[in-house]
């Protein structure tokens, strides 16, 4: 017995080492296929640095570091996003180098540099990836519902800003069901607001402006600061999730104070989207998460883009493309920089290490102020006199009109048939029914409303088909002319309700 449990522990230490041997064999293909990738990856690294350093143009899609820099040879044309306006140390080092430098974060705002405009192309998707951050972060649901366990109420969001980034954020907010108020101390962005259905926050005089020139707005005076920081303070502390997009040129504007943030519910959210400009809440830390004493959660994430790989590449691609197209006219792949073009001189750093930063200004058509109103100079006794002058003139137009329908009414009497009287009555009176039912009934059922009625007037069929029998040829030849008019309004009403109806059935 001994000896066969001797043979069993030697068979299964033979086991133990032989799948110890495939261990050690497996262990050592992985560490060589390891050291293979490495030295695969060294080379591709080789050929890349070599490459780029014999290629006369470089594409960036984040801004060139300093390492980058020193590679560059004079006569290359880069093509990233520099931020001349938040880093001006890379203008010398990029001159120096002899290098041409376009950044394609200062394309100047125009419709026709929409197309490769990197940064509204960002902020878009920055904007729409605040939202699905703050609902992570949020407690709740976004949109109210009323269910047998209970009602819930919709979060309320504030979004500061009505640019690029603001807008995508209202969209995204309001499609989820949120109660979207959003502020932009351009009153002309309220018309965008409101279009993507949230409400446009109305401050006091002191604290609207035109836009600039430029196409951002210009800097707040010290009335209009302290105007909007009380309009903050009231919008943030009623709000459940904050998102704030104020960055002008790289540097973000003060607007949430740490008293608007421990004047918040705990819970609440701050989305900071110009984080990476140093904020616009006071205790943001970019590029990290802060939950204050108070449980208010502060996202300072800087990386939003890069979040969404998917789209942010598409669409950053597309510019590129179309910046491409725009510096080779001639199709053949030679770039030709033309700096009479605003938009490749407003994009343009350095030219052969020429600094050609900042750019002359471009003048952006702003949409014109609405006139003021005429101011009335009329006194008092002259006001009084006008409205009395019109409403005797309304008297004697009325009475006009009841004078002149009792003598029809009375011709009518005289001369005419007594069924047919009847008939008419009920005519006017139905005039007068219809009347007063449609003019009570919301705007936003007139389609629905027209498309039935059309459909149930088909009771005209009822006395077209009365008269269809007639002995009268004229009258039988009308009826039947009646009947088929009035079959086209039947089937047509009930055709476009079925219609209008199928837009509000999922899937439909």
């Amino acid at each position: 017995m001994a000896e066969q449990r001797a043979q069993e522990t030697e068979h299964r230490a033979a086991e133990l080492r032989a799948e110890l041997d495939r261990a050690h064999q497996d262990a050592d293909r992985l560490r060589q296929e390891r050291d293979e990738a490495k030295a695969r990856r060294d080379q591709a690294d080789v050929r890349a640095e070599k490459a780029e350093g014999e290629r006369d143009d470089a594409l960036r899609q984040l801004a060139a570091g300093n390492a980058e820099l020193a590679g560059l040879r004079s006569g290359q044309v880069l093509v990233a996003s520099l931020a001349p306006a938040l880093h001006p140390e890379l203008v010398p080092t990029l001159s120096e180098r002899g290098v041409t430098a376009l950044a394609l974060d200062a394309v100047p705002r125009i419709s026709r540099a929409q197309a490769l405009d990197v940064l509204s192309t960002m902020s878009n998707v920055a904007g729409y990836r605040a939202v699905i951050e703050a609902a992570a972060e949020y407690g709740g649901m976004f949109t109210g519902q009323v269910t047998a366990a209970g009602k819930t109420a919709p979060a309320t969001v504030f979004i500061i800003g009505g640019g690029v980034a603001g807008l995508a954020a209202i969209g995204a907010a309001a499609s989820l069901g949120a109660q979207v108020r959003a502020f932009d101390v351009r009153p002309e962005a309220g018309e965008q607001i409101e279009s993507l259905g949230a409400t446009f926050v109305q401050a006091s005089a002191a604290a609207q402006q035109e836009r600039s020139a430029t196409g951002y707005a210009a800097a707040l005076t010290e009335d209009q600061e302290k105007a909007t920081l009380a309009l903050y303070a009231a919008e943030t502390a009623r709000a459940d999730i904050v998102i704030t997009t104020a960055l002008v040129r790289g540097q973000a504007p003060r607007t949430i104070t740490a008293e608007m943030v421990a004047a918040m519910r705990p819970g609440s959210v701050i989305v900071d989207l110009a984080a990476s400009g140093g904020g616009n809440c006071e205790l943001t830390v970019p590029g990290e998460r802060v939950v204050t004493d108070n449980g208010v959660i502060i996202l300072g994430y800087t990386d939003l883009t890069s979040r969404m790989p998917q789209h942010t590449s598409q669409l950053f691609g597309t510019n590129v493309v179309n910046l491409m197209a725009l510096l080779t006219p001639g199709k053949n792949g030679q770039l030709v920089l033309d700096l009479d073009d605003p938009v490749q001189r407003g994009m343009t750093v350095t030219r052969d290490g020429e600094v050609l930063w900042p750019p002359p200004p471009v003048q952006v058509s702003a949409a014109p102020a609405a006139a003021p109103a005429a101011a009335d100079e009329r006194t008092p006794e002259q006001r009084a006199a006008e409205a009395a002058a019109k409403k005797a003139a309304t008297s004697r137009r009325s009475l006009t009109l009841m004078v002149t329908a009792g003598a029809v009414l009375a011709i009518a009497l005289a001369f005419t048939d007594v069924a047919f009287l009847a008939t008419f009555t009920v005519f006017v009176l139905a005039v007068f029914v219809g009347y007063y039912v449609i003019s009570n009934v919301s705007h936003s059922l007139h389609t629905p409303l027209m498309s039935q009625t059309n459909a149930i007037s088909g009771i005209i069929l009822v006395g077209s088909l009365l008269q269809i029998g007639s002995a009268d040829t004229v009258v039988t030849a009308l009826a039947v002319v009646s009947a088929a008019i009035a079959s086209i309004n039947v089937f047509g009403g009930f055709l476009v309700t079925y219609r209008m109806l199928g837009m509000f059935r999922k899937g439909a």
